[in-house]
């Protein structure tokens, strides 16, 4: 063996970024019913029972309310997949994607 087998190898490394996160926000509209809301949350985005009326209420009372926080890919379907349940049911239910800062 020699010195040089016991030397650190001196290489660059390259660093791998995270991919961008993306909010999904709630919107608040006064037709769809609260509890077709409360439903979609739930269902869609996996909050549970109390996480879910408090996005609701929140989203009522200010107009807007972020849900959760996905990469890009994942925050458009689920908010597309959403606003279609919305749609079929026919309620305007809406939800934007928003890069996050």
């Amino acid at each position: 063996m020699t010195d040089t087998d016991l030397k650190p190898r001196l290489g660059t490394r390259k660093k791998v970024e995270r991919p961008k996160r993306y909010l999904v926000v709630l919107l608040n509209d006064d037709y769809t019913p609260r509890e077709f809301v409360i439903l979609v949350l739930k269902g869609e985005f996996r909050l549970d029972a109390g996480q879910a009326e408090r996005v609701m209420i929140t989203a009522h009372q200010k107009g807007a309310c972020v849900v959760s926080v996905y990469p890009r890919d994942v925050a458009e379907t689920k908010t597309a997949r959403a606003i279609e349940a919305a749609s079929r049911m026919g309620y305007p239910l809406q939800f934007s994607v928003e890069p996050e800062e």
